[in-house]
């Protein structure tokens, strides 16, 4: 029989209430919490703290705290990348951010779904797809990007904006739902 974690990890429908899942979600409440209260005198201190909460954390990469996730485990960041204040990686799914990438403050990445037919939802039931962040990728302030969606590499994405589909490498897109408006040489 599959477990419910299987299940989420095979990014099948899956319930949260499980107690192993319960213990993953406990695991990085308690990193997290101990993450965002790290002191800015203690560099060490901090950078270990977000070694142990994420997947990967890749040379010279920066986190300005608070950062909130949900496993923190299918985080994966490349060297060189920051991410900026208040940044929400709800990885159900592995999140995977390249090098060089940036990260503005209040960025949602958000690989949870939720089933549209009510009596699912109602039940508890819920999914998730992986988010992939090329290399050297400017994401702005506000920026939501949605399950399942890649953004490819050198890819600006403005301030504000939602990201509901896959953007091509060496463009610019903006607006609700994000639209390209320019190709970048």
């Amino acid at each position: 029989m599959t477990s419910m974690r299987e299940r989420m990890l095979a990014g099948e429908p899956y319930r949260a209430d499980d107690p192993e899942i319960t213990a993953d979600l406990d695991r990085a409440a308690r990193l997290t919490e101990r993450f965002n209260r790290s002191s800015a005198d203690d560099p060490d201190g901090r950078l270990a703290a977000l070694r142990e909460l994420l997947g990967t954390v890749g040379e010279d990469a920066r986190v300005r705290p608070p950062l909130y996730c949900d496993y923190g485990w299918q985080v994966h960041l490349g060297a060189r990348s920051f991410v900026n204040f208040n940044a929400v990686l709800l990885d159900v799914a592995r999140i995977t951010i390249g090098v060089d990438v940036q990260i503005g403050p209040n960025v949602q990445l958000l690989t949870a779904t939720h089933p549209v037919e009510p009596e699912p939802r109602r039940a508890g039931w819920e999914a998730a797809r992986p988010i992939t962040i090329g290399d050297n990728v400017w994401l702005g302030g506000g920026v939501i990007v949605l399950a399942g969606v890649t953004v490819g590499e050198n890819t600006v994405v403005g301030a504000g904006a939602v990201v509901t589909r896959d953007l091509p490498p060496n463009v610019v897109a903006v607006g609700n739902p994000a639209r390209v408006i320019r190709t970048l040489e």
